[in-house]
């Protein structure tokens, strides 16, 4: 799946570091556009919607549901 990659998002004014794997990344990335919004905007919106799951754990989940999503309507 390859190494972790990290990225720096600003979340309510904090500057957070996030690790995830570039597929995940790159599932994030296709949500957001879909979305219209940009990445820091779709983890922001992640992270107001997690409560106790880790940040990390919470976008790899969302982009797993999505992708099922977007493969069940294909």
């Amino acid at each position: 799946m390859g190494a972790l990659r990290k990225r720096s998002v600003n979340l309510s004014g904090h500057a957070t570091s996030l690790a995830l794997e570039p597929a995940f990344w790159e599932a994030l990335e296709a949500m957001a556009a879909a979305d219209g919004l940009s990445v820091a905007g779709l983890i922001g919106a992640l992270d107001l919607a997690r409560g106790d799951q880790p940040l990390a754990s919470a976008c790899r989940v969302a982009a797993l549901v999505w992708a099922r999503n977007l493969a069940a309507s294909a």
